[in-house]
């Protein structure tokens, strides 16, 4: 394997290779390297024939392939890699390198093959990728609180000014329909048909302004939050709601109370409107400074449901829950229907005093 004919025809073979390419026996001797490889170490070929790493690379560079090939020996399994190290100009670049065994007509292990691939572009368009959808993740998590806000200014408008001025609206009424003396059955007529429309107004205010955003998310906290939405829901749709809380004297902040509470509100949406689900089983716990929230409903199943096509609401899911540090599972359930599991870490948190 070492005469000048042999490594002739190996060197031709490596040759065909752009990448870095060698040969080397069972000491990690080099037997054999392409001319790719040369150009990269800036060395001829006889200063690289015959000797180890050692003799070729800086220390903590030949430590590294030595070890690798030590793996491969013993192992018989080829390995990958990637490694950083500098070009001629001091430069970092980054390499993926595979290195394999090689075996004689016996099946027993003689040396080494290896290739080396400079993956510096890629290296740094996937850095720039994971920067983008870092910066993407940062606008969203932005672009909800933003949301929040306008929907708690919103909310706040439309109960304080709009709300006041129905139910003003609705006594001036109500006063003039029982100050008439003697009133026409017309007039009378139309009066109580405004007091009524006058009724359903403030009815669809409330309502609307609560869905913007509860202001008992803000006053009363994040358990009572939740204890309106799913009595809410289970009046308005006539789901089953069961929820259960192993605490209810933690004050959370506000981004984790408005997050998880858009979370239930999410999937009870979903179990309903997507999953045709009858009843959902909500349970919040407390371990080791993390909140955890599990909803199980008795739908159709995650597998069978019919999603919009953006699927935007699974998305906004998760995204409320990545932007909090924490994680979403959202799986089939044993019976069949949907499991949403979420974790949120908490930095210690505080207790809320009784008084």
């Amino acid at each position: 394997m070492t005469d000048d004919g042999q490594q002739d025809r190996q060197r031709a073979l490596l040759d065909n290779i752009p990448d870095m390419a060698w040969l080397k026996d069972r000491k990690s001797r080099y037997l054999a390297v392409n001319s790719a490889y040369l150009k990269v170490i800036g060395r001829p070929e006889h200063e690289v024939i015959g000797n180890t790493p050692s003799a070729i690379w800086a220390p903590e560079i030949a430590n590294i392939y030595l070890r690798t090939d030590r793996a491969v020996l013993k192992s018989g399994r080829r390995r990958r890699y990637e490694e950083s190290r500098p070009d001629n100009n001091g430069e970092p670049r980054w390499f993926e390198t595979i290195k394999a065994p090689i075996r004689n007509e016996a099946g027993r292990i003689v040396g080494t093959v290896g290739i080396s691939r400079d993956i510096t572009e890629r290296r740094a368009a996937e850095d720039e990728l994971l920067r983008s959808r870092s910066q993407l993740r940062e606008l969203s998590s932005y672009l909800q609180s933003v949301r929040e806000e306008e929907r708690a200014r919103i909310s706040r408008e439309l109960h304080d000014e709009l709300g006041q001025t129905l139910t003003a609206m609705k006594i001036q009424l109500t006063w003039i329909r029982d100050h008439l003396s003697s009133p026409p059955d017309v007039l009378g007529l139309h009066i109580d048909r405004l007091v009524s429309v006058a009724d359903h107004s403030v009815t669809n205010l409330r309502r609307i302004a609560a869905d913007l955003r509860p202001i008992m998310l803000d006053e009363l906290g994040l358990v009572s939050a939740i204890k309106w939405l799913t009595q809410n829901s289970a009046e308005m749709s006539g789901l089953d709601v069961s929820l259960s809380f192993d605490r209810e004297d933690i004050a959370y902040s506000k981004d984790v109370s408005t997050g998880v509470f858009r979370i239930v509100q999410e999937s009870l949406t979903n179990a309903l409107r997507h999953g045709h689900a009858r009843q959902v089983d909500i349970s919040a716990r407390h371990a080791a400074n993390e909140f955890r929230l599990e909803i199980v409903d008795d739908g159709c199943g995650i597998d069978n449901v019919i999603l919009p096509r953006d699927g935007l609401g699974l998305v906004g899911m998760r995204e409320r829950a990545f932007s909090l540090g924490g994680s979403i599972d959202v799986s089939g359930a044993a019976h069949g229907g949907t499991r949403v599991s979420v974790r949120i870490p908490l930095d210690t948190p505080k207790v809320r005093t009784r008084r």
